[in-house]
């Protein structure tokens, strides 16, 4: 090895050490616990002069929680419901709480029954009772509660479908709130007429709160018309479960929509990016343009970028892509980026380090959170694996394996959606 060519590696190392560590700024400015702290400072938890139920679900319910239980009356009673790698780090001092882990992102049986026991809850509140709803990313996979005629089974088949169909995460959230009877304002009307408060972390970009859980606590995105509109265009309609299809095809009940429930935002993808960008010690732009829609676009937007970038350069994006599953390989939308720009930035001349990676820790049915890959990746793949094929059979995680640039980060406890850090040597 050269000077020169041990020079370079120790840049490379050194841009590879700062992209994990404005990561991990990200992640830390979605924490859970601080961000409802900072709510509840200015907007209280309601009284009530019957009790408080407490329904927390999604990736972020236990830190969520832990926080809520300093503000709460004793007597609240409290609902959990969060993935198993979070349940698994529960606090002491949750005996009080009745906690359900369940499957994300394909739902299973233990969501159902945490599914019916919610549902149990909200019927049960009365006008002098108050309902708080403490919401993050990942509730609509781990909460389900299917409509009558449709089966548990029917759901997670019509979920398998979307995660492998390329839908947008707003396309796929409307038509779970068609099949649900909590989202898309189904806690509302579960719970009338007691009043219903909701504290929000987005994990979806723009932050629309008919998208977060698929938001149960908010009107819906559309109706049944719109959910068979979108199956049919993605030519997934005929491969539906016959009791989705029906259920679909079938006309709405005319019932008047429940009252609002006040949210409450208090933690987003933006945050995020702002607390990268203000701890940074030197110039970042974030690109207010998210890497939404198909992984292979976001890729090339993300090497044209790094072809335009001057030295020293950071760019942030925050985003959401999808893949369309073409192989039985595994991976997730993070590996799969950073893959992709590994292997289609070799016309980039200056070193360079690019990291993609979910806030949540856990980028598909992986334990990584996504990839880092730097000049020198796509060449180590090669040192074993060849990464063209990898990559056409969805198989991103073996690629990164093989050229040691998997993220892992462990379950996080929040959940933002995805930060991608650009840095230019």
């Amino acid at each position: 090895m050269t000077m020169g060519e041990g020079a370079a590696r120790a840049e490379i190392s050194g841009l590879r050490e700062e992209a994990r560590a404005m990561f991990a700024r990200a992640v830390q400015a979605a924490d859970p616990a601080l961000a409802l702290r900072r709510a509840l400072e200015t907007a209280p938890f309601p009284l009530a002069p019957g009790r408080q139920i407490v329904i927390a679900v999604g990736k972020a319910a236990v830190p969520m929680v832990a926080e809520a239980l300093r503000h709460l009356s004793p007597e609240a009673e409290v609902i959990l419901v969060t993935n198993y790698e979070n349940a698994a780090s529960l606090p002491d001092g949750f005996g009080r709480v009745q906690v359900f882990a369940s499957g994300h992102p394909v739902p299973d049986e233990n969501g159902l029954r945490a599914g019916q026991a919610v549902i149990a809850a909200l019927q049960g509140a009365g006008a002098d009772d108050r309902v708080i709803a403490l919401i993050s990313g990942g509730g609509s996979a781990l909460l389900p509660a299917p409509v009558e005629g449709v089966s548990l089974a029917d759901k997670a088949e019509v979920n398998r479908l979307l995660l492998a169909g390329g839908l947008e995460i707003t396309q796929m959230n409307l038509i779970r709130q068609n099949l649900s009877q909590l989202k898309g304002g189904g806690m509302l009307r579960l719970a009338a007429p007691a009043p219903v408060s909701a504290w929000i972390l987005s994990d979806v970009i723009g932050d629309d709160l008919r998208t977060i859980a698929s938001g149960p606590t908010v009107a819906p995105l559309g109706g049944r018309a719109a959910a068979g509109d979108i199956l049919r265009k993605a030519g997934l309609w005929d491969a539906l479960p016959e009791s989705v299809r029906a259920h679909l095809s079938a006309a709405a009940d005319e019932t008047p929509p429940p009252a609002a429930a006040l949210n409450r935002l208090i933690g987003s993808n933006r945050q995020s990016l702002e607390a990268i960008r203000d701890g940074a010690g030197h110039p970042v732009v974030i690109i207010d343009q998210p890497l939404v829609g198909d992984v292979g676009a976001a890729a090339e937007t993300i090497l044209a970028a790094a072809e335009q970038a001057a030295p020293g350069d950071c760019l942030i994006w925050g985003g959401e892509t999808t893949v369309t599953l073409r192989g039985d390989g595994k991976g997730g939308r993070n590996q799969e980026l950073a893959l992709r720009v590994a292997l289609g930035a070799t016309r980039i001349s200056r070193p360079w380090v690019f990291l993609s990676g979910g806030t949540d820790g856990r980028d598909g049915p992986t334990d990584a959170a996504g990839g880092l890959v730097d000049a020198g990746s796509a060449a180590r793949m090669r040192e074993s694996v060849d990464p063209g094929p990898l990559l056409a059979n969805n198989d991103s995680n073996k690629a990164l394996a093989a050229s040691g640039d998997l993220l892992i980060t462990g379950a996080s406890g929040t959940n933002v959606a995805d930060v991608q850090i650009l840095l230019i040597g």
